[in-house]
């Protein structure tokens, strides 16, 4: 039976009031319960918990949306140590398809991409990061970040740049370079003269894993978030789904949540739901409207040559709509012979068909000599808010809307509510501790 969803409250007042039932949702509800509240309410439009760790199960397949893997020392197992053992321990490889079509080591091959160039490509190489070093030092935005440390002709020729605007939805030249700087400094590590001479004269062998990866349960996302929301219930915490919120006011120095079917009271308000969703809910003309990425989730299945060993794979290449692609029976197994995977998609602003990704995909691995034998898409998902676009200036103007939030009483933050990039549990985990320690 799924706590979550069984009955009403007990009372309409509580201590706090807790918006979204993510990651983030559910580390505030823990941390409210470390410091002594004993009547929290968590409440989420959707109709699970887990937020956008959503699963899709089709024909004895479970695909998700996104690729989620979990690890085994992470701050999430010391909120809901019940979840290790549900987790399924996997050994994930990456790799990149590259602009040359290749399947290459992600996210930089000194092989394929440096070594691969020939001496005048190399030549070229060189020239461009020592120009870039010199002249080029101005960083603005993630484009001149990334140029700076690795040269616009390993940008290019990498397909790096490429991968940046199919993941963040806008050009590299318009990403916010606060962003790029907090998020993208594995650019600056893997382009370090250090590091790349030991790549290429491989003078140390790859530090063994400092934790086990895991993913989630085979039967997907519901049979790990309800122990979690089981913890939670034993300790007072009350999770409401599939709510429709109304409004929020607050009187008398109390937060009034108006909800279809009721209204919820309660002391303190936090919200972990995307900030334009929690302005609305306020009454908040947003100054600054904030962007999100619109994902379009693809599940195959798939029997033949795939040609390629890798679990994840990232499409660096300069054309093909998808962005990522996660292969789930390399975690599960297979079903009835076939192999199983989710390819992800950017939406663009005024085309979400899933009819279309598919049709750009096949395309696009057909050229590449992907997926050769018989492909079937078993269904597609269209997902709102995924994350955010960081636009140059999007940083500030979403402090500006969180401090805007903060002064009405609401306290905001995670990757919807702080609009903040969080891609690993680990990260929304730390970033939950810290804002409610604060």
């Amino acid at each position: 039976m799924n706590l979550a969803v069984s009955g009403e409250p007990e009372s309409d007042s509580f201590e706090a009031i807790i918006l979204g039932a993510g990651i983030s949702g559910l580390v505030s509800a823990s941390m409210l319960v470390r410091q002594g509240y004993k009547r929290i309410l968590v409440v989420d439009e959707y109709d699970h918990i887990g937020g956008n760790h959503i699963d899709h199960a089709a024909g004895g397949y479970t695909f998700d949306v996104g690729s989620l893997i979990f690890q085994d020392d992470s701050p999430l197992l010391d909120h809901f140590p019940e979840l290790l053992p549900l987790y399924v321990p996997i050994k994930p490889k990456w790799a990149r398809l590259t602009p040359q079509g290749k399947v290459s080591a992600y996210p930089i091959s000194v092989r394929d991409d440096i070594l691969g160039a020939g001496l005048f490509g190399l030549g070229r190489i060189i020239f461009s990061l020592v120009y870039a070093r010199v002249f080029q030092r101005r960083m603005r935005n993630a484009k001149e970040f990334a140029r700076f440390w690795i040269g616009s002709y390993l940008l290019d020729r990498s397909g790096l740049q490429s991968y940046m605007k199919r993941f963040y939805g806008i050009g590299a030249d318009e990403i916010d370079i606060e962003f790029a700087r907090k998020r993208m400094l594995w650019i600056s590590e893997h382009a370090s003269l250090g590091n790349v001479a030991r790549r290429i004269f491989k003078a140390r062998k790859d530090a063994p894993p400092r934790n086990r990866q895991m993913a989630r349960p085979r039967a997907g996302f519901a049979n790990l978030y309800d122990e979690a929301a089981k913890r939670l219930n034993r300790h007072g915490v009350s999770i409401k789904l599939s709510a429709e919120m109304l409004s929020l006011r607050k009187v008398n120095d109390r937060f009034h949540l108006h909800l279809k079917d009721k209204t919820i009271v309660a002391d303190r308000l936090i919200s972990t739901i995307p900030i334009p969703r929690a302005e609305l809910l306020c009454g908040i003309n947003s100054i600054h409207p904030l962007e999100t990425i619109t994902l379009i989730s693809l599940y195959f299945s798939f029997s033949g040559s795939r040609g390629f060993a890798e679990a994840i794979i990232y499409n660096f290449s300069h054309d093909g709509a998808w962005k990522r692609l996660t292969v789930y029976s390399d975690f599960y197994g297979q079903v009835d012979g076939r192999e199983y995977f989710t390819a992800e998609v950017i939406a663009d602003p005024g085309n979400r068909s899933p009819e279309q990704a598919e049709s750009n995909f096949r395309t696009h691995i057909a050229r590449n000599g992907l997926f050769d034998g018989d492909l079937r898409l078993e269904a597609s998902h269209i997902l709102e808010n995924a994350y955010p676009i960081y636009k140059r200036g999007a940083a500030r103007h979403a402090a500006d809307a969180a401090q805007t939030l903060r002064a009405f009483g609401v306290e905001s933050h995670g990757r919807q509510g702080g609009f903040n990039y969080q891609p690993t549990a680990r990260t929304s985990t730390i970033e939950a501790e810290a804002a409610l320690c604060s």
